[in-house]
């Protein structure tokens, strides 16, 4: 199955998944994704056995930024932090192959969950998530009883990592996070999406294209690349 930015937004926006190839120059990956309101056990079981690639809560940088979560990398290369902890220095992200910045930001389980790794645990941890971001969205409220929120459902370190989206979207960053939000925000639900990479079953890399585009079919699900989505934000925007 190929799909069609349509047949994708109409399945994101019900609670299915869509699967998104990055492009051929970046990371070569495809993702398996649904909404994060939409996460079951079921769904974190998929995405488990399905993908064998990290499981990933991707999420806008306005959510990120209510909720005061900060890039790991920022925290990590902070000069007090490095002096306190030196071999933080040693451990510096300076040489990533895709991309100049990493993504991830906290990690996170929700304080009813107990080890946090079960696929109900990290099914609440998910879907709660989702849930509390489109509630602080929809009600306005403020960065500090935001955080305050947060706190009160979610404890770090956790089993659901977070991935915070670039500030600009896919015009400063064309990565996975980037675009598993992208298809959020065309789909018109809140931007939180959980997902993992697809990785050969029998092998040592990322699934190939054509294998996810057999998958796809053989799953019903749409599949598009980043250019297609791109393609269809630069078209929003004109319109």
């Amino acid at each position: 199955m190929g799909g069609t930015v349509e047949e994708a937004i109409s399945a994101f926006s019900s609670g299915k998944p869509v699967m998104i190839f990055d492009s051929a120059f970046r990371e070569m990956e495809t993702d398996l994704l649904w909404p994060a309101t939409a996460a079951t056990p079921q769904v974190i079981r998929r995405l488990r056995k399905d993908c064998g690639g990290l499981l990933f809560l991707a999420i806008g940088d306005e959510i990120g930024e209510v909720f005061g979560l900060p890039w790991l990398q920022d925290i990590h290369s902070q000069k007090s932090l490095v002096e306190e902890n030196p071999v933080l220095g040693h451990l510096a992200t300076n040489d990533l192959q895709y991309d100049t910045k990493s993504a991830f930001t906290l990690s996170l389980n929700h304080r009813e969950t107990y080890t946090g790794i079960t696929d109900k645990d990290r099914a609440l941890t998910t879907r709660r998530f989702g849930e509390l971001a489109q509630e602080v969205v929809n009600s306005g409220m403020g960065v500090f009883e935001a955080i305050s929120a947060l706190g009160n459902e979610f404890r770090t370190p956790g089993h659901i990592p977070v991935c915070r989206e670039s500030p600009g979207g896919l015009k400063t960053r064309q990565g996975h996070t980037e675009l598993a939000v992208s298809i959020a925000r065309l789909a018109g639900v809140v931007p939180c999406t959980i997902g993992a990479e697809m990785l050969e079953p029998d092998g040592d890399g990322a699934l190939s294209l054509s294998d996810a585009r057999d998958y796809a079919s053989r799953h019903g699900i749409p599949i598009l690349t980043g250019d297609q989505i791109s393609t269809a934000f630069e078209e929003k925007e004109l319109d």
